[in-house]
């Protein structure tokens, strides 16, 4: 069946419907056709001159009659369907004796299959590659990030129900729903886009969407380092890390590129080892021949098959595992997660939120308690301080930029407390230009497991941890 219904009838017919604003011809029959031609050109106008309201309507009529000619039962993402519903477009505007600009039209053809085919608005933004976040606060307040910056975005919805058709159209491809008796809901784009909805009644301003774009290109360790995230260093070091099996946690706040860094990190992972990965939305792009991608699961509509991080976790120890890496830990897999790092699953990462190294050691250690297991407070900071050899901490400073901030040694214990010494640290020198001013220096001392990453075949020098080397 073909996906138009009558783009091959011979003659444009009329339409019988003029448009506003002086943009439709006379009638399609008959009559003078260089008199009806002139009438045209006169009356000829730009779409972005008509007022806000005709645009809208011109926009909304050829829309409808778009959608009642496109035949249901074809796949609107086929391959050749956009080219086809153009050919329908242009049939449309000729049967409406509709006249407009190349780039007019072009414009008006790209925000009706937007609305078609995508997400409306929003695909303006999901294409622009310097934008790496998508915040809807409402139909009229879109706010994006562009290179660690938040600036207002200059499209909106139309209402509401716009906003909630979109939400509908990601959510419904992955089985789930949003509504008022699930307000909220987790998601992922087909790109791999991670996505967070809430409606009302609990966002007050409106539909709400947040969309953490998917890297087209992950990022490398040298991106890392022209950007100023990482200095030669500490890139140099990080690597020996992770090919020695030192098992290191990445922390920092919300936005402060964690999951970048652990996807940096994790690519250092030699190519012959088996390496499972496990998250709530899959963001991950480990470059290695071996790996195996879990991905938890929400429950459904009737609250049933939910499978959670902490059940993947157990679930991955009976995979054979060289390596697992979870992508953030949140609650009671935390425990799951040192106790493999405990038991010969070494060189394991994963990602927590929080404020600092020390910070991160007390969220770990709440997370442990959420698993239910009646443990003594000292019994967890031992398996704390046993399993996790390092925590590199990320920060998103008012800049914008994003760096490590402080690469930290867990030492042991000492009675009731967890040892820690900084190996590198960032130290702030100013402010110029609205711009943080500042270095990533090493502290001078060398990380106790020196001999495991020596043990690997590894030998950094001196200067790495800035002895031997003048300090000003």
């Amino acid at each position: 069946m073909s996906l138009l219904k009558r783009i091959d009838k011979g003659g444009s017919g009329s339409s019988g419907s003029g448009s506003t604003g002086g943009l439709s011809g006379g009638g399609s029959g008959g009559g003078d056709e260089q008199s009806r031609l002139g009438d045209m050109r006169v009356r000829r106008q730009p779409v972005p001159s008509q007022s806000a309201n005709n645009y809208k309507d011109i926009k909304q009529r050829v829309q409808d009659k778009l959608l009642t000619e496109i035949d249901p039962s074809e796949d609107p993402n086929s391959p050749g369907v956009r080219d086809t519903i153009e050919q329908l477009f242009d049939h449309i505007l000729a049967d409406e004796g509709m006249v407009m600009g190349k780039r007019e039209k072009r414009e008006l053809f790209n925000s009706i299959i937007a609305e078609i085919l995508g997400l409306g608005p929003l695909e303006i933004l999901l294409s622009d590659e310097t934008i790496s976040e998508v915040m809807v606060n409402g139909p009229k307040n879109i706010y994006v990030e562009r290179r660690g910056n938040l600036v207002r975005a200059n499209v909106t919805f139309e209402n509401n129900e716009h906003v909630m058709k979109v939400i509908d159209r990601i959510v419904s491809p992955l089985g789930r729903r949003v509504d008022e008796s699930h307000p909220y809901e987790d998601a992922r784009l087909k790109d791999g886009s991670r996505v967070n909805v809430i409606i009302p009644p609990l966002a007050l301003n409106g539909p709400t969407i947040t969309i953490r774009k998917f890297a087209k290109k992950p990022l490398q360790v040298e991106d890392l380092i022209r950007f100023g995230s990482m200095t030669p260093e500490i890139a140099e070091f990080l690597r020996a890390v992770v090919i020695a099996k030192i098992n290191a946690v990445v922390s920092g706040g919300t936005g402060s590129g964690k999951t970048t860094l652990l996807n940096v990190l994790s690519n250092f992972i030699p190519k012959d080892e088996r390496v499972i990965t496990v998250e709530n939305a899959a963001e991950l792009q480990l470059q290695g021949e071996h790996v195996v991608t879990l991905e938890s699961r929400p429950a459904n509509i009737e609250g049933k098959g939910e499978v959670s991080i902490r059940e993947l976790v157990i679930n991955c120890l009976r995979m054979r595992p060289d390596r697992i890496v979870v992508g953030e830990c949140r609650g009671g897999e935390a425990l799951d997660m040192l106790q493999a790092m405990n038991t010969g699953h070494e060189g394991s990462l994963t990602t927590a939120h929080s404020n600092s190294p020390r910070d991160t050691l007390a969220r770990l250690e709440v997370m442990c308690l959420m698993a239910g297991m009646d443990l003594p407070v000292r019994a967890i900071r031992e398996q704390i301080a046993s399993a996790v050899d390092m925590i590199c901490h990320q920060a998103r400073l008012r800049d914008g930029a994003r760096k490590i901030t402080k690469v930290t040694e867990i030492q042991g214990m000492e009675g009731d407390v967890i040892t820690m010494s900084d190996l590198f640290e960032f130290e702030q020198t100013g402010i110029e230009a609205g711009n943080v001013i500042g270095r990533i220096r090493p502290t001078g001392l060398r990380p106790k497991f020196i001999d495991k990453i020596e043990a690997s075949g590894i030998h950094l020098p001196p200067s790495v941890f800035g002895i031997g080397t003048v300090r000003y």
